[in-house]
């Protein structure tokens, strides 16, 4: 709309001269958004509606066709104005003085209640007061403004006038379409709130991409380093070779083995042993430790392919959102980013798992979780929770590296495993807690048993609404 988004006097005039709104029965109300009001009206054998829009982008009045939702437990001032006007016949609807005020007079139960509308753009409101001018409540309650329920209403400025309030140099704008000025001014706003909510969610939609893109550059970082590592691992293999040809050379208890290593000219090497192991069972360390980094190195290299994919895509998809934002894949990448920040069950981890940042914490619920978990998702310096006394999930703290396990995770952990153990009902319990590497197999039990040692006590109080959190993916408030 040229000239701004707000309705001027004269629009306004012209809006209520072809609703002509005295003597309709106002039938229903509701409140489809926190911004905004639906009149239901009846008038000389015909049913419409008129809205009124206390958005500060686009406050207005006029007659609407489309049907807005109606939330199912209607909001406050609905409410009220279901008590006040709904079934009241309207007397009167003009605007004061050109001020772009409305005052619409409405007889209800042998009363009479005025509804003021002012659309002032960050000053719109809604305000009900009596016939006597006493406040009844506002859509928005302003005290520094005396507009709450109780204060005589003024409806004219008393000081500095809002700009474009002025009566002079206005005149009605000419707009597209067919039809009454009410009809052209739905389709305009129609348009230019679709246009808005999809610049807004593509907006939103970017940042949750952006936001996905960092995490996974960060973890392409990681993996990379961690590559680096297994550059070596064929050593590994050669060291197992120059034990296994000088086993002669070794007696069980040495930690040492000093020989010419045939691999790199016969320099001389010094590989150390475990004295615990046998000669033959040292060569098959040196082999065992080739086997795991060779199988570790794979592992990265298929994550990091990975990745490099799934970055790929997103990179692909913010271009895509900028050059041609589309609502239907800009509500997928909504849904797809509210599905991230709940607990997981995917086929990749076992059980449940939440974020209490910048750690993961995987929950596994089931004897056959517990026991995946453990062999093939759990680390040694992961930490391990359970609730002491109560049958419940195995509670695991990933590790991350350099990073010691902060109270505030530990409480999320503790607190997960009480809440997912037969003590839950209770509130509260003992949990105890310790390094992956301290579990030992229990042997004749179910699979998944462990027993702990160096485990460490700690008694939490289950508190609610820190569940929801982490079950939201939000990160717990500070008390």
């Amino acid at each position: 709309m040229s000239g701004g988004s707000s309705l001027n006097w004269k629009e306004i005039d012209l809006v209520l001269s072809e609703l002509a709104l005295a003597g309709s029965l106002i039938q229903e109300v509701h409140q489809p958004r926190h911004d905004c009001l639906v009149l239901h009206l009846f008038r000389q054998g015909a049913h419409f509606s008129i809205i009124v829009s206390l958005s500060p982008r686009f406050p207005r009045l006029h007659a609407i066709t489309e049907k807005l939702p109606n939330p199912e437990k209607p909001l406050r001032f609905a409410m009220l104005l279901r008590a006040h006007i709904k079934g009241g016949r309207i007397e009167s609807a003009e605007q004061v003085a050109g001020e772009r005020i409305v005052r619409i007079v409405v007889r209800h139960a042998g009363e009479e209640k005025v509804l003021w509308l002012r659309l002032w753009g960050a000053a719109a409101n809604a305000i009900v007061t009596d016939g006597n001018g006493v406040i009844l409540d506002a859509f928005y309650r302003r005290p520094k403004k005396r507009e709450v329920s109780g204060q005589p209403f003024n409806p004219l400025p008393t000081g500095p006038r809002p700009a474009g309030t002025q009566t002079r140099e206005y005149s009605v704008r000419e707009l597209p379409g067919e039809g009454t000025f009410n009809a052209k001014l739905e389709a305009l706003y129609r348009e230019l709130e679709t246009r808005g909510d999809v610049e807004r969610m593509a907006a939103q939609a970017d940042a949750e991409l952006a936001m996905s893109e960092n995490k996974i550059l960060a973890s392409l970082q990681k993996l990379t380093a961690r590559l680096s590592e297994y550059a070596h691992l064929d050593r590994f293999h050669e060291l197992g070779d120059l034990v296994t040809s000088n086993l002669h050379a070794i007696t069980r208890g040495d930690r040492w083995l000093k020989v010419e290593d045939f691999f790199h000219e016969n320099a001389s090497v010094e590989i150390e042993l475990k004295p615990e192991l046998t000669p033959a069972q040292n060569a098959e360390a040196c082999y065992d430790r080739y086997r795991k980094a060779r199988l570790g190195r794979s592992k990265v290299e298929e994550e990091i392919t990975h990745l490099r994919s799934t970055l790929a895509g997103i990179q692909r998809q913010r271009a895509a959102i900028a050059e041609n934002p589309d609502p239907a894949s800009l509500g997928r990448v909504a849904r797809a980013a509210e599905k991230a920040r709940k607990p997981l069950l995917d086929s990749q981890t076992p059980g449940l798992v939440f974020h209490s940042p910048p750690f993961r914490i995987i929950v596994g619920r089931t004897a056959a979780e517990n026991d995946e978990l453990l062999r093939k998702k759990v680390r040694g310096n992961d930490w391990w929770f359970h609730a002491r006394d109560w049958p419940g999930a195995y509670v695991f703290v990933k590790a991350e590296q350099g990073k010691s396990l902060p109270l505030e995770t530990m409480l999320d952990a503790a607190m997960l495993a009480v809440h997912f153990s037969r003590g839950k009902t209770s509130g509260q319990g003992d949990v105890y807690y310790t390094r992956v590497k301290y579990l030992r197999r229990a042997k004749g039990t179910r699979r998944g048993t462990v027993l702990p040692t160096q485990e460490k006590n700690l008694h939490v109080r289950i508190d609610p609404s820190r569940i929801e959190q982490l079950k939201s993916g939000e990160p717990p408030r500070a008390e």
